[in-house]
């Protein structure tokens, strides 16, 4: 099973409308057991959205570019965080969908640095994404249950990868 671009533009809209209905909340607040606030929480989750773009996009064999995007930052306001989610996401999408399927970028650095295929890139985001909008909603007093089969999808294409293991 393969994680889509699809399944990344439903993680990204149920996080953005999940931080749009939490507005008038305290974003200052832990988000979920971490020390980071919801906002920052919230930026650090557009961030690793499109930091990928910028990976695969760069074509680099070696390293991560030295260069990338900025994000709002932690001051921004719940509606521009989630714009800025919504925006990352329609990036990644369509780097993805311009680069060759034989093209490889470095997609990680950890343990070693490997490169990988455009398709890998979403998966890659979906893995960060998904934990990161879970610690902000749950800081914010909001639910954000993605869908099983989102969820399976991305179990599965990510499953012989070393970093995140999804049991």
């Amino acid at each position: 099973m393969t994680f889509t671009a699809t399944d990344l533009r439903h993680l990204g809209d149920q996080a953005s409308t999940a931080w749009r209905s939490a507005a008038d909340r305290d974003w200052a607040v832990p988000a979920g057991t971490l020390d980071w606030s919801c906002a920052r929480t919230a930026d650090h989750a557009v961030d690793t959205v499109l930091a990928p773009a910028f990976f695969l996009a760069s074509r680099r064999q070696d390293d991560y570019p030295p260069y990338g995007a900025a994000t709002p930052g932690a001051d921004a306001g719940p509606a521009v965080l989630a714009e800025a989610l919504e925006t990352a996401v329609r990036i990644l999408a369509s780097v993805v969908a311009d680069a060759p399927p034989d093209v490889r970028a470095v997609i990680w650095r950890r343990p070693q640095v490997e490169t990988r295929p455009p398709a890998d890139f979403l998966p890659r985001a979906g893995l960060e994404l998904m934990p990161h909008c879970h610690d902000a909603c749950a800081g914010l007093g909001i639910p954000f249950e993605p869908p099983a089969a989102v969820c399976d999808r991305l179990r599965h294409h990510t499953a012989l990868w070393p970093h995140w293991p999804l049991a």
